[in-house]
This record gives C-alpha cells, structure tokens and sequence, in this order.
C-alpha cells in the first residue's frame, strides 16, 4: 500500500489500514528503541504508546515527509520523554545504603538482623556480575573510587570504566524486582 494512501486510510480510521501499518513497522520501531535503550520491554512499550496515540489522533495526522520517519521521529521523541522521567526519578541504586553493603559484602557479619533479605539479593546480584565488570562496580561502589583511579590500577581507560559500569548497572537495574526497597 502506498504511504498517501495509507495515511488517508488511518485518518478515514480504517482499521485495517492500522493494522497494516502496525504489522509493516512495529518490529523494525522496537528493535530500533532497543538500540537506544538496551531495555525489550522499555522499548515494546514505546513503540506501543506511539501507535496508540496514531490511533487516538488519527484525524488530526501531518505527515509531511515519509511514513517510515515520522514513526521514527515519533518514537525517539518518546524514548527521549521517558529518559527525562527518569532522571526526574529517584533511581532505586541511588537510595541503596552502599556503606551497609561493603560491610556485609566484605566483613560477612554474622548478625542476621544486619543481612536482610535485600542486602543478601543484592550481594547475589554483584556476584553475579562478570567478572570485570564485577570489580569495577565494587570498586566504584563499595570501595567509592574514582573512575579515574580505577582506570590507573587496573590500566584501562576511563572509557572502559565508565562502560563497565553502565553494564553492570542496567544488569542490576534489569533483575531490581527481586530487590525490596
């Protein structure tokens, strides 16, 4: 189906028209937030809300170049809306007492009131880190070194600290349900 056409289409509210247009882009929208993101789910949602609201203002569409951008457009607006929400959102590793988890991570206390079930969840989450990854985030974590010295110790580059880190934050970001704050 030609893009005018198609576009005329959804604006008459032919659902098959969106139903065309979901099935012709809907994957290619979520693997490219997925890019953006490194989040499936994030991205689903994204590319979700966008096409609803195509259908909710299906009668007021301009669309003055192709099809294909304004979708594209359409979605990285979004994701670019959501990292702004969450940024204005107290991150969940941004509350974690990181004073308490050195101490249990390192000092293995035997008080079992000390060592809730979230620290123990926590400590399960850092072990299961690669393992460069695992000593840069302890040592930027637990240890609150500087990228830079980590980087000189370890004679890498900040870059590759900084990426390690990123890792291992989207790791402990993504399994944060089983956390309990």
């Amino acid at each position: 189906m030609e893009e005018p056409q198609l576009i005329e289409k959804l604006r008459q509210g032919e659902i098959q028209a969106y139903e065309y247009l979901f099935d012709q882009y809907y994957d290619w929208l979520c693997n490219y937030i997925f890019q953006l993101s490194g989040d499936r789910n994030l991205s689903k949602d994204i590319v979700q809300d966008v096409m609803v609201r195509i259908w909710e203002k299906k009668k007021q569409i301009t669309i003055k170049g192709s099809l294909k951008g304004y979708l594209f457009k359409s979605c990285h607006n979004q994701f670019l809306q959501q990292l702004r929400k969450q940024k204005k959102q107290p991150d969940l590793l941004d509350k974690i007492r990181w004073d308490a988890i050195y101490e249990s991570y390192f000092e293995q206390k035997e008080d079992d009131t000390y060592l809730n079930s979230t620290l123990v969840k926590l400590e399960e989450l850092i072990d299961k880190l690669p393992p460069k990854c695992k000593e840069i985030f302890i040592m930027n974590k637990l240890e609150r070194r500087k990228y830079r010295e980590i980087a000189q110790d370890m004679g890498i580059s900040i870059k590759t600290v900084e990426n390690q880190m990123s890792k291992a934050l989207r790791i402990i970001r993504e399994n944060a349900s089983v956390l309990m704050f």
